[in-house]
């Protein structure tokens, strides 16, 4: 079974883990999806997704090309 977010339960991705490493905890074990990350900051899953590219283009490396 692949890994699954905290809080709703649906399948995660590359991009969910990341940023739940990247806003939350580096050292996170169990993650968030964008929708559910983005309630808990409320913001939009657009705003994090801006994010995210800005620091996939910038070389972090929690989000690979």
């Amino acid at each position: 079974m692949g890994n699954r977010c905290i809080k709703c339960q649906n399948a995660l991705k590359g991009d969910d883990m990341g940023a739940t490493k990247k806003f939350l905890n580096r050292g996170a074990v169990r993650f968030y999806c964008l929708d559910c990350l983005a309630a808990e900051f409320k913001v939009s899953r657009s705003s994090l997704e801006d994010k995210i590219r800005f620091f996939r283009e910038n070389g972090c490396t929690l989000f690979p090309k």
